[in-house]
């Protein structure tokens, strides 16, 4: 149903996010690149341990024989979570205070300011 879809997902999230921080000046832009490949890299655990017709591992009333989807990459994606969340609020409040120092957030002025 699903087929390739997700990993075609991942590959523009990651493009985006690369090329946002490659060639955009703006310093929110860039932090959004940063938050578009983090989103790209759990999309990816998950599409990796996705099986077809499985069962949730927290689900202890299977059937027999039932198949379960793989739990390990779902840890590793929430552990992902909560460390985008954090070094989101870091790069976020550094970039506050470039803006306070500098008044702008374009990077080749602030290259410029800097003295």
């Amino acid at each position: 149903m699903i087929g390739n879809f997700p990993f075609v997902a991942v590959v523009i999230m990651l493009g985006l996010g690369i090329y946002s921080l490659m060639f955009k000046k703006n310093l929110i832009k860039i932090a959004i690149g940063l938050t578009l490949i983090e989103s790209g890299a759990n999309l990816f655990l998950i599409a990796l341990g996705y099986r077809k017709g499985s069962v949730a591992p927290i689900y202890t009333m299977a059937p027999e024989g039932a198949k379960m989807a793989l739990p390990t990459p779902q840890a590793l994606c929430l552990t992902s979570i909560v460390i985008g969340v954090a070094t989101t609020a870091l790069v976020l409040s550094i970039i506050m205070i470039i803006y306070k120092k500098y008044g702008t957030l374009n990077t080749d002025e602030i290259r410029r300011l800097r003295g």
